[in-house]
């Protein structure tokens, strides 16, 4: 059975797995409804692009114009393809003045209707009718034509409901426009799923299924999920399907932006190994990969390899890339010598190359010698514009230089450029995080009187830092001003509004925020979900954010580590340690691997609950797994030791953590001296 969700309706069971009894109450979503232009005013400009003109479709066309309209203003009560008990003698002559149209122009006619948003409603209405009629016998065709319209028209819960009615049991393009459909509306893991389904059902995939799902992970701006792409990469493989050099070098972005390099790195050899030649912008995929973990010397290693294999031409994402991983490990001398050779090779840098190396220069305070490449661009024909200045002030707010913005405004009017939208938010954002909210206000009015129009990151960024602030009335206020300015929220925004709203206990409001949120046609992300989970969690709704929990799943989407870290903190911080060992089984048996935050925040479950041998077991199940314990596990499990008095203990835990490398801080000291002074009452006493 096709288990997609969301849960279709009961007539739908033969094809998709049966919704739970809750599920079955839910109102059917609203039938596809018509833009102002309909499928008669269209049909003109749809037939002279046909090469059947003999054919009069118009009275077909203004029948179903009328048929669609008439499904928008009451709710189905039948199967629309189903026989009919008695017909319209106009519907039955139309019908039988097109009983002469042979298949492949009907399949014609449905892609022209549903190649526009405005006359899809007419080609939704158009596959039931020829069905009723008996018109049209490839109905597996016309089907999988809708549902491709249905998912480029983002309408994929219409496309799961539609592919209720088509035939039994359902064929391989059926599931192909389901997979593309999926894929299109940023649902790859239901898109895998899927796949996994039509397997079952005794179909082969092919390439470009596996290219649709890993571009749906792509086109995220979230990294790929990495267990995700693991079992797509082992489907593909089980089914002895030779990947070409274009997958390949799909799976290698995808694996370098999900942060791992060395699957990347393996895939890579495979491809050479067969004799591919993978896309350039795998490679450099693959080096900014390595440099953003700190691996430059295999990303040189890598790039040389392919530039003397004259498999990589020396372009400048190339050179960028490579440059990318010496600036971020503070190496300034090798990011000079990239931009050097660049200049022997004769690779004209751009924008991106000199804004990372002014960013090694602003790192390591040199300010003049970016004043300096600044001029060096100009003559050079590279006129630096706001994007240069944004790094520089990003920089000195990564710093915590945020004085330093003015600077950076002074030099760039100094030098001509005007600051656009994307440096004003940098700099809100610089103001806000260092809690300066009456500057950041004033960049935000200065930035609309220079006619620049805020945009959903000026505002979120705006909403956030008087949320974090604990000004919520405010960031209430700019939520609602954003709207009456013509803004709409993105998810983000809401994300935002449901922690305040959260974090203050209004809890109706936050239940109507997402309501809002739905309305719009916003779906949930795995942000939402955590933010849920975290907010129910902290305020001892335990129930709520089990239902959370639950309700991502059925979603189709993957707990984050963040959110279970989130479930097991907010346990811990009442002690309830059985809970958070409970949750932390679930978030193993969902597949995630346990991260030193997570376990910190069980340690610290157990110490709330005064269960010190078990807060030590999960510091030797660190050790057995090659998890290093961090100076916030030791310090907790000094904590554990005092909660039970048993202040002897803790110097000893002290030692081991700085023999493991972890260098004490402020509060481990404290807890150290804590020790000590009870311990030295104990004995004067």
């Amino acid at each position: 059975m096709l288990a997609v969700p969301p849960p279709p309706p009961p007539a739908a069971s033969r094809f998709l797995s049966p919704p739970p009894a809750s599920s079955l109450c839910r109102p059917s979503p609203p039938p596809i409804s018509a833009t102002s232009t309909t499928a008669a005013s269209a049909a003109p400009i749809l037939l002279t692009s046909l090469e059947f003109r003999r054919y009069d479709f118009a009275p077909l066309l203004e029948f179903l114009s009328s048929f669609s309209d008439s499904a928008a203003s009451a709710a189905p009560t039948a199967d629309a393809a189903a026989p009919p008990t008695q017909l319209d003698p106009t519907e039955l002559r139309l019908a039988e003045s097109y009983r002469a149209v042979p298949a492949h122009l009907w399949h014609a006619l449905l892609k022209s209707l549903a190649s526009s948003p405005s006359t899809l409603p007419s080609a939704a209405a158009l596959v039931p009718w020829l069905e009723r009629h008996r018109l049209c016998f490839s109905s597996d065709l016309l089907y999988s034509i809708l549902i491709h319209a249905l998912g480029r028209s983002r309408r994929l819960h219409h496309a799961l409901l539609l592919s209720t009615s088509a035939p039994s049991p359902p064929s391989a393009l059926t599931f192909n426009a389901l997979i593309s459909a999926s894929a299109l509306n940023g649902r790859p893991g239901q898109a895998f799923h899927l796949l996994s389904l039509m397997r079952r059902h005794g179909f082969l995939s092919d390439h470009p299924n596996y290219t649709l799902v890993l571009q749906s992970l792509l086109r995220s701006p979230d990294p790929p999920d990495p267990s995700l792409l693991l079992r797509l990469l082992s489907d593909l493989l089980s089914q002895r399907l030779e990947p070409d050099a274009r997958l390949i070098s799909d799976f290698v972005v995808a694996f370098s932006r999900a942060g791992d390099p060395d699957r990347a790195l393996s895939l890579l050899a495979a491809a050479q190994a067969q004799g591919l030649t993978p896309k350039t912008s795998a490679v450099v995929a693959l080096l900014s990969a390595l440099g953003a973990a700190g691996r430059v010397a295999e990303a040189e290693a890598v790039f040389l390899e392919f530039h003397a294999a004259a498999e990589l031409q020396p372009r400048t994402r190339a050179y960028n890339a490579l440059l990318k991983g010496y600036v971020k490990i503070g190496a300034l001398k090798d990011a000079e010598l990239v931009f050097e050779e660049m200049e022997r090779c004769s690779v004209s840098p751009d924008e991106g190359t000199y804004s990372l190396l002014i960013d090694a220069y602003t790192n390591a305070g040199r300010w003049e010698s970016a004043r300096i490449l600044i001029k060096e661009m100009e003559m050079n024909g590279v006129q630096p514009n706001s994007y240069v200045f944004s790094r520089i002030l990003a920089s000195f707010r990564d710093k915590g230089e945020w004085q330093k913005s003015f600077v950076v405004l002074r030099e760039m009017r100094n030098n001509g450029v005007q600051p656009d939208r994307h440096f004003y938010n940098v700099m809100i954002d610089a103001f806000g995080k260092y809690n300066c909210l009456h500057h950041a206000m004033d960049a935000f009015e200065r930035m609309r009187s220079d006619g620049i129009e805020p945009d959903a990151i000026t505002w979120n960024t705006l909403i956030d830092s008087h949320c974090k602030a604990g000004r919520h009335d405010k960031a209430m206020e700019l939520f609602q001003e954003m709207q009456e300015g013509g803004c709409m929220p993105c998810t983000t925004t809401y994300n935002i509004m449901i922690n305040s709203l959260g974090q203050q206990g209004r809890w109706e409001e936050l239940k109507e925020m997402l309501e809002r949120m739905k309305g719009q046609g916003l779906l949930l992300n795995v942000v939402t979900y955590t933010t849920l989970v975290d907010v129910y969690g902290k305020s001892g709704r335990f129930n709520d954010a089990i239902e959370c929990l639950e309700a991502m799943k059925t979603g189709g989407l993957k707990p984050s580590p963040t959110m279970y870290h989130a479930l097991v903190n907010a346990y811990a911080q009442r002690g309830l340690s059985e809970q958070a060992i409970n949750a932390f089984r679930v978030m193993r048996a969902d597949g995630i691997k346990p991260s030193i935050i997570v376990l910190n925040s069980l340690i610290n479950a157990f110490g709330e609950d005064q269960r010190d041998t078990e807060a030590f077991s999960v510091l030797q199940f660190m050790k057995e797994n090659d998890l290093k314990p961090d100076v916030v596990t030791y310090t907790t499990l000094m904590k554990a030791l005092i909660r039970v008095e048993k202040f002897e203990k803790v110097p000893a835990v002290y030692e081991e953590m700085i023999s493991s490398g972890c260098t004490p801080d402020r509060k481990a000291r404290a807890m150290l001296r804590s020790a000590l002074r009870y311990m030295k009452q104990t004995r004067d006493s």
